[in-house]
């Protein structure tokens, strides 16, 4: 997989806005993107809740990056295909850095399924400031899981590019954090980023 710039924007210069550090100054807090990754069922979208949760808990702010929220508006035109799923993550990397500026901790929560397009996710947002978490479960347990019916629907051929299934997905190499949720609860899986979190400092 390749990117490139588009060549009608290489007069474009982003303004350095001076409220952004007066917000980060005020926000005391340093911004983080922690991109969760793991093929459907996994656990993300549970675990980013009840981190978003724990972080407020501690005076910090936090949003939200969810893929099905983001495939309902944002990428709403994109469909799954290989270049789609590119083009998908490409902008919430795009959003997340937007809200990396402006001093929040952005947690996404998406399924991500290429180590390319996660990398160049990782090139948007700035390697300082990217926390790749592996939400680890075996594509059994995600199945017996499936609270949206999506693995039966695939294994029957009503979806298409389903990960796991027809899809291949790249399980991460050297995440920062690693959650097996078939050893860990959802609070003990908070507990782990967050102490990872606390290692590397939020405050600014």
């Amino acid at each position: 997989m390749s990117y490139f710039p588009n060549s009608q924007n290489q007069n474009l210069h982003a303004f350095a806005f001076s409220h952004l550090q007066a917000e980060h100054t005020r926000m005391k807090q340093k911004p983080l993107v922690i991109w969760m990754t793991g093929i459907s069922a996994s656990g993300k979208s549970t675990i980013a809740d009840a981190l978003e949760v724990a972080l407020h808990a501690q005076g910090l702010f936090t949003c939200i990056l969810d893929g099905d929220s983001v495939r309902g508006g944002l990428c709403r035109d994109l469909g799954f295909t290989e270049g789609d799923r590119d083009e998908n993550i490409r902008r919430v990397a795009e959003v997340a850095r937007l809200m990396l500026d402006t001093g929040l901790i952005v947690i996404v929560a998406l399924i991500s399924p290429s180590s390319a397009s996660r990398h160049y996710a990782r090139s948007i947002i700035g390697n300082e400031h990217f926390v790749e978490v592996h939400v680890d479960a075996p594509l059994e347990t995600a199945e017996q899981r499936d609270p949206k019916g999506l693995y039966k629907k695939a294994r029957s051929g009503l979806i298409k590019h389903f990960t796991g299934i027809d899809s291949h997905y790249d399980v991460p190499i050297f995440p920062e954090v690693h959650l097996n949720t078939q050893a860990l609860s959802v609070e003990q899986s908070v507990v782990t980023i967050l102490e990872w979190i606390a290692q590397r400092g939020t405050q600014t």
